[in-house]
């Protein structure tokens, strides 16, 4: 029987058993890593981003014809069909709808209207409270510790300033691995914790052998938040090519991000048309100049270079600092049940 203190108000919101999350990261959290942690009694996050809406249906089809356990499905709100995809979902009958960014107020009403649970992540308290008061049922709160778009506050002093702040359930991210981590975050004021480096570094996660031995064997100090990819700050491990990219001018990026574009497009069928509504939309909800949207398209395409295509050398490498400290990769339902077992030990051996 689980510790009663490991049954937090996200088990009872998610329907799951254990209050451990696997975010939904683009071109990694497939149907297979997904189906792999709601299996093992975590909330698993299918990353919808990369997929086109045909490839998003069938993905959700093989997890429910895999799973009965909940699931949810992490989106981009400004994605030109997003309400498309809220309205798969709802069919769907999806558990929970995920966000890297604040999706807006409406995308949240209609999801809560259908009974799906709604959860951004947030990288600051005034972020959780301007998407608490549009009705949003959870939070991420992901310090700069994590890995991929990060924000600047630890996760330490995030944690609990998120939580004395708002009432909904908070979940921590950013340097979790284990069940002491899972325990500190709990003694923070969280209800859970959510993990995407940890999980990727799984048999289940889809990113090649050979690519994720480089992520073994990356040190605690080999990473490194840059604005060179997208123009947001995005932790990555650091490699040749991300100081080749540190060093570049704008001028000389830009050429690049618009052939990324251009790739981005073919590879999920997007139109030119539909390319740019969707450009407009990004420029127009996060106040992005020209060339700061250009570059926005090389962060999807770069990725996928080294998570689907292997190529490590013209690729970047999304992580969290705790990559330096992981060293082997188990399945998820090895690392779930040793997680859960260390966190029952952790608190017997603080008397709780």
């Amino acid at each position: 029987m689980t510790h009663s203190t490991l049954h937090t108000r996200i088990c009872d919101l998610f329907g799951v058993r254990y209050p451990i999350v696997q975010t939904g990261m683009g071109w990694v959290s497939g149907a297979s890593l997904t189906t792999a942690t709601s299996e093992a009694g975590g909330l698993g996050i299918l990353a919808a981003a990369t997929m086109t809406f045909d490839d998003l249906a069938d993905a959700i089809a093989k997890l429910k014809d895999r799973t009965t356990k909940p699931f949810g499905v992490n989106l981009r709100a400004d994605q030109a069909d997003v309400m498309d995809r809220v309205d798969l979902l709802i069919r769907e009958k999806v558990k929970v709808a995920s966000f890297a960014q604040a999706p807006g107020e409406q995308v949240i009403k209609t999801l809560k209207d259908a009974g799906v649970v709604t959860m951004p992540t947030i990288g600051a308290r005034r972020h959780a409270e301007k998407v608490q008061a549009w009705g949003v049922d959870a939070v991420i709160a992901q310090g700069q510790e994590g890995g991929g778009h990060t924000g600047q506050i630890p996760t330490s002093i995030l944690i609990p300033d998120v939580a004395s702040a708002v009432d909904i359930p908070v979940v921590g991210a950013g340097g979790f691995r284990d069940g002491r981590g899972l325990v500190a975050a709990l003694a923070l004021g969280a209800s859970g914790i959510a993990m995407g480096t940890r999980f990727l570094l799984t048999q289940e996660s889809q990113v090649p052998d050979h690519v994720k031995e480089v992520y073994l064997e990356t040190k605690a100090n080999g990473t490194i938040v840059t604005r060179a990819v997208d123009g947001y700050p995005q932790r990555v491990i650091r490699t040749k090519l991300i100081d080749k990219l540190e060093k570049a001018s704008v001028l000389t990026r830009f050429p690049r991000a618009l052939i990324n574009a251009l790739s981005l497009m073919r590879i999920t069928g997007t139109s030119f048309w539909e390319l740019l509504r969707e450009g407009l939309a990004m420029k127009r909800n996060q106040e992005l100049t020209w060339s700061q949207l250009a570059m926005a398209a090389n962060a999807p395409m770069l990725t996928k270079a080294s998570m689907v295509d292997g190529r490590v050398e013209a690729g970047i490498l999304p992580t969290g600092q705790v990559t330096g400290v992981i060293d082997e990769l188990p399945s998820v339902a090895e690392l779930i049940q040793r997680i859960v077992a260390e966190a029952e030990e952790t608190l017997a051996r603080l008397g709780a």
